[in-house]
């Protein structure tokens, strides 16, 4: 049976196919002989990564950039016929929507041991190769310190002080994780409790303005957000901080960026290479110092004063399980939040 993200994404998916598919490191675009990434992470963010990682596998690379979920979509309806030989995605849910379907290749054991195993898919076919974790940023004008489970921050004490982005991925991605830990009924009733207390931005960054002015007190975001804006203009400079909740609460979630090889694809041995460059060392840097997230191998530490991946008090879950965002997309609708 097909993921759950596969048919209530099949007609954007199918829009997708209408639009040009690649745009290239190198000078072909399209060249047969191309390894060809499906990218679910953003083209200003990664695009200098990739180009060095074509120079360093010694193989054309062209890259389709796109939401991960639609391009996830995209290739389960592509099947065995799909272009992409690797699949680059901002989450662990949309990697493991094409594991279940099988069409991700197992991964050499030498490329997976790189990478604790929570941080990769349980049948070693993707690997995760930049982690984030949620937290929750406060005005210390406003609060003397944030709750410590995301459970406390859905009370009357918290009336019109919470600033969430509901539409947002990452948002997205940490409510089908409590839905995972917790079940859909109790997920539910949280998301009643936001839906009372809670004002909704548009992104993360809002979310972050809007703690940082006193516009609200509290905001449900991703750590890289404020250590981005900290090494932009001082951490002194700015008046957010950050509490990362302890415990293994569902709002200190660790999600991943990660990579799979097509099963399908006849550059396996490029993409391979590539999944082994993303796990190098500089490439973990580039994770690290450029976009202030959790590297994932050994020997490469967060940069910017994030703190070391073993101090996080993350939920134990199986990342690959977060493949249901459709669900939780139905629920955010029914609940009212988006």
């Amino acid at each position: 049976m097909r993921s759950p993200l596969t048919r209530p994404l099949a007609a954007i998916a199918a829009a997708a196919l209408f639009v040009p598919v690649l745009t290239g490191c190198g000078s072909d675009a399209g060249d047969g002989d191309a390894l060809v990434i499906y990218s679910g992470r953003n083209e200003k963010l990664v695009k200098p990564l990739l180009e060095k990682l074509e120079k360093a596998i010694g193989t054309e690379v062209d890259v389709r950039y796109g939401d991960s979920a639609e391009l996830a979509a995209q290739i389960l309806e592509e099947g065995d016929k799909t272009k992409a030989d690797l699949f680059f995605s901002q989450d662990a849910g949309a990697l493991g929507a094409l594991s279940k379907d099988g069409l991700l290749a197992e991964l050499p054991k030498g490329t997976l041991n790189k990478v604790d195993a929570a941080y990769r898919g349980s049948t070693g076919d993707w690997t995760g190769v930049s982690g984030r974790s949620r937290v929750i940023a406060y005005n210390p004008d406003r609060t003397d310190a944030a709750p410590d489970s995301v459970h406390d921050v859905v009370t009357s004490e918290w009336k019109g002080k919470v600033g969430y982005a509901p539409t947002n991925a990452s948002f997205q991605a940490f409510v089908t994780g409590m839905r995972v830990l917790e079940g859909d009924d109790a997920t539910r009733e949280w998301l009643k409790g936001l839906k009372e207390v809670g004002k909704p931005y548009d992104n993360n960054l809002r979310v972050l303005d809007a703690v940082e002015s006193g516009e609200v007190t509290l905001g449900l975001i991703n750590h890289y957000y404020w250590y981005e804006r900290a090494a932009e203009k001082g951490a002194d400079k700015l008046t957010a901080k950050l509490h990362f909740l302890p415990g293994g609460d569902a709002g200190a979630l660790v999600n991943v960026a990660g990579a799979g090889v097509l099963k399908s694809s006849d550059q396996s041995g490029p993409a391979t290479e590539a999944v082994d460059f993303l796990l190098s060392k500089e490439a973990q840097h580039y994770f690290a110092d450029e976009t202030k997230e959790y590297p994932l191998i050994n020997g490469v530490s967060p940069s910017g004063g994030v703190p070391a991946m073993d101090t996080l008090q993350a939920p134990k879950i199986d990342l690959g399980e977060l493949d249901s965002l459709q669900e939780t997309l139905a629920m955010l609708q029914a609940v009212g939040l988006v």
